[in-house]
């Protein structure tokens, strides 16, 4: 198949067709019948078609003309920044464009501009006040994937045109005691990516904008076989149910692992625990999922509101991973654990949970809790997910779709995360 080389690349010049590029698979030499095919979607299909019809080696200046679309920061009336996003501006939680500025280039820094956008059940939680008062206008997005178009003058972890992640937290102190354990995570000092401030002051926004910035050391490498709409929630559905396998011994062959939920969490976990070899159920209100549970490794589904069903089932787990955020019977959990297991609770259900002591204290049971993980669990993570071929099961949109998302999303009505495809839809 005919193969075009790209030239001269100039990332500064054109940030958004340069990430492109790579995302298509950089500038050796790509496939001109992929070229054709992208430019439907992010540039002009008829002037793409000329360009790889005309020659073999082509000018990256006639390929960014050729993907170039229409800015859309003409629309932010009055607004002055060097990144464009979406943000809600009050408790409505209705996201608009917002233009702001993201910081200058620091010697260990790398810009990534933003290919995809994963969207979280915590983004609507925080644009809605939620969790507490919001620091408003809040761009949200903590799921984050691109192409590093720029790198400071101490940086060796990145060069132009790798891919990048950023998730939940964007900086930390570096040298308090949880910091000094490589468990950033706890660190009191902590950046979150949106929602919070930088050290210098300026409001921390994520990752529904057109580009980032930040230290090498707090983003991470992306493995160059998965794709990258799919990756992008890797960035927290992925790690959070990643971290209780590794956390809690829940990882070894042969295990049997119960997963409560397959929604956007429930679904990583049951590919993690697939892929780790063990023998995972699905534990849900009824058998409706069992199809698509299967479909992904699982063995079966256990219908919680099947009373024969959860009696047939006690005691046969070994390790139960609860992703869901509703109110629900964790007793009923519990119940199904062996001697020695471990109930590990990921999802915020409103209610405080109630635990029957005696089943606990007299079979050795164990119930905790597990948030995200560390930096050098993420990276793992997404070594492991690039090892296996792992990528979260996504449906992508356009950034002005966002809204009509964020309602679905609300409702479960997801299969089983929403990407937004920022190279395509957002053009500062």
């Amino acid at each position: 198949m005919p193969r075009v080389q790209v030239k001269n690349a100039d990332a500064k010049a054109f940030p958004r067709e340069f990430a492109l590029l790579h995302q298509l698979g950089g500038s050796d030499a790509i496939e001109s019948e992929k070229l054709v095919e992208a430019s439907a979607i992010y540039g002009d299909a008829a002037a793409v078609k000329s360009l790889v019809e005309g020659s073999d080696a082509v000018e990256f200046g006639a390929f960014a003309k050729a993907f170039a679309k229409p800015s859309q920061s003409g629309s932010v009336e009055g607004a002055e920044g060097n990144c464009l996003g979406w943000a809600a501006r009050d408790s409505s939680g209705t996201l608009a464009p917002y233009k702001f500025s993201r910081r200058e280039l620091q010697p260990n820094d790398v810009v990534i501009k933003i290919t995809h956008a994963g969207m979280c059940h915590s983004d609507l939680h925080t644009i809605k006040g939620d969790w507490g008062p919001a620091k408003y206008p809040v761009v949200p997005g903590h799921e984050i994937v691109g192409i590093v178009t720029e790198v400071g003058s101490g940086v060796s972890k990145f060069k132009l045109g790798d891919r990048a992640g950023v998730g939940v937290f964007v900086d930390s102190c570096r040298s308090c005691a949880q910091c000094g354990k490589g468990e950033q995570i706890f660190c009191p000092k902590l950046v979150y990516t949106y929602n919070a401030t930088h050290y210098d002051g300026l409001p921390a926004q994520g990752g529904y904008s057109t580009h980032v910035v930040i230290a090498d050391d707090h983003a991470y490498t992306i493995p160059a076989n998965l794709d990258l709409a799919g990756v992008a929630p890797l960035l927290c559905a992925g790690i959070t149910t990643y971290a209780p396998y590794k956390d809690h011994g829940l990882d070894k062959p042969g295990l049997k692992i119960g997963v409560v939920g397959l929604g956007g969490l429930g679904h990583m976990a049951v590919k993690f625990g697939v892929a780790f070899g063990c023998e995972v159920y699905v534990i849900s209100r009824s058998k409706a999922k069992e199809a698509e549970a299967i479909a992904m490794g699982a063995k079966a589904i256990i219908p919680s509101g099947d009373a024969d069903a959860l009696k047939a089932a006690a005691g046969t787990l070994d390790g139960i991973i609860d992703t869901v955020s509703a109110k629900h019977d964790i007793t009923a959990l519990t119940s199904l654990l062996a001697p020695r297991g471990r109930l590990v609770m990921v999802g915020l259900p409103p209610q405080q949970p109630t635990l029957n002591h005696f089943d606990m204290i007299l079979r050795n049971l164990t119930v905790s809790g597990s948030v995200i993980g560390n930096l050098a669990m993420t990276q793992e993570m997404l070594d492991f997910c690039g090892a296996h071929g792992i990528t979260a099961d996504v449906e992508v949109i356009d950034i002005d779709y966002v809204n009509e998302a964020m309602v679905r999303m609300e409702a479960g009505d997801v299969k089983f995360r929403f990407v937004i495809d920022i190279n395509k839809s957002l053009i500062l």
